[in-house]
């Protein structure tokens, strides 16, 4: 099988692969981080989640597309302003759905996976209904386009790097905001012990809502990087939703560490597995993976050490 390339060729074409393996690495762990803040911190099952991933891809398209067409001068930074109003839009819409749905159903999952299944096809079908059924791709700045040469097989993608650079951001703020502030300090005691949070002074409705706002947020920002890597449609945040919920459990539901730890084995797993199958196979492959060592390890990679 390996005939045709020399042992320097092999370790090139894997260099490469593991490359590409990190920046589905990136989406998926921006993706995680929105839900394991949702479902880890919350206990909301939020099967809309990969539309408010594709609310931030359409608000990144729309500011391609202005910017394009009225703001040329400005339109090697247009993507720095996408992100950030991806951000607003999607955790805006979140902080909605959590004051006008989601809070009812506080303790009951079953009842929050059925609600937010149902607002994700309510989702798709506005998507379509505004931006139409065909898929759409952003236009990148130039200095976003083409790779590094790094030697002469290996070429890592401009817009790859740009995608792991701003993973990497995301990621210290959500740590250094769940653990190292106050307003942290305040998810956390209300994920523990909601009567109690609210006997000592927190408002856990303010709480709540800005709590499923951010992880909506962060969503739309995986949304954001996602237009670099693929094109945007009514129905591709579904694409990833079970792959985004499997890493949030395989790590370890209110375990950020986990969650990380589980993007990075998935992610990897899956593009070496491209390399020698197809894709789908190595899904699966993948999938069953994962399922047998949750078998063996139901509370994911990593756990909360809480006192009883």
């Amino acid at each position: 099988m390996f005939g045709d390339y020399s042992l320097g060729d092999l370790g090139s074409i894997f260099a490469m692969q593991g490359f590409a393996g990190l920046i589905l690495f990136s989406v998926y762990l921006l993706m995680a981080l929105g839900l394991a803040i949702i479902f880890g911190q919350m206990g909301v099952i939020n099967m809309a989640h990969g539309e408010f991933m594709i609310l931030g891809a359409y608000v990144t398209w729309l500011c391609s597309e202005f910017f394009t067409n009225y703001l040329p001068s400005l339109f090697s930074i247009y993507f720095f302003i996408a992100i950030i109003l991806a951000f607003c839009a999607s955790g805006a819409l979140g902080m909605l759905v959590e004051w006008t749905l989601i809070r009812r159903l506080y303790k009951r999952p079953l009842d929050t996976l059925l609600a937010t299944w149902g607002l994700s096809l309510i989702l798709q079908q506005l998507y379509r209904s505004i931006f139409g059924p065909r898929e759409v791709g952003v236009n990148l700045p130039d200095w976003m386009l083409g790779s590094l040469q790094v030697t002469e097989i290996i070429q890592v993608q401009i817009n790859g790097l740009l995608v792991m650079g701003l993973t990497t951001l995301i990621t210290a703020g959500v740590f250094v905001m769940i653990f190292r502030s106050r307003f942290g300090q305040q998810i956390r005691a209300v994920m523990q012990n909601r009567t109690m949070a609210g006997a000592v002074g927190i408002d856990t409705e303010r709480v709540d809502r800005l709590t499923f706002g951010l992880g909506c947020g962060i969503a739309g920002i995986a949304g954001s990087a996602f237009t670099m890597i693929g094109s945007t449609g009514p129905t591709a945040g579904q694409l990833y939703i079970v792959d985004t919920f499997l890493i949030v459990v395989f790590g370890g539901a209110a375990s950020l560490f986990g969650t990380i730890a589980s993007a990075f084995s998935i992610s990897q797993t899956q593009s070496t597995l491209e390399f020698f199958l197809s894709g789908s196979m190595a899904k699966v492959i993948t999938l069953l993976t994962v399922v047998g060592i949750l078998m063996l390890r139901p509370q994911g990679l990593f756990t909360l050490k809480v006192r009883r």
